[in-house]
């Protein structure tokens, strides 16, 4: 049976830069604050492995993906001068995800098409 979510993961990967983890764990507080504003955001967190740092992360649809973007692109920028981004994958239904490829361009992820499953 395929599916009828929308859901949008965003997976990201960060391997920092040495030295830099507490620097890194101080900006995932700030990650946190602007992310619990926003309304289509379902879940979100940083999970770490030595330096390397995972952010835990779902949205309603593609717009909600797009608007977290938006909302912590400028953080998100001071926090790749001090780690690089390893890893991104996108996953979701394809009709969202054709909503994100062209916006997502430029981070060059790994698309992930949903075909079968269900959310509570």
């Amino acid at each position: 049976m395929a599916t009828e979510d929308t859901c949008c993961t965003i997976v990201p990967y960060f391997n920092i830069h040495n030295g830099q983890l507490d620097a890194f764990k101080s900006m995932c507080d700030e990650f946190v604050r602007l992310t619990a504003t926003e309304s289509k955001c379902l879940y979100y967190g940083f999970s770490f492995s030595g330096d390397q740092a995972h952010c835990r992360e779902g949205y309603e649809d593609a717009e909600g993906l797009l608007a977290h973007l938006e909302n912590v692109g400028a953080l998100l920028s001071e926090a790749l001068k001090i780690a690089d981004l390893a890893r991104l994958e996108v996953h979701g239904p394809e009709e969202e995800l054709a909503k994100l490829r062209k916006p997502l361009a430029e981070l060059n992820p790994q698309y992930f098409v949903l075909e079968y499953g269900f959310r509570r």
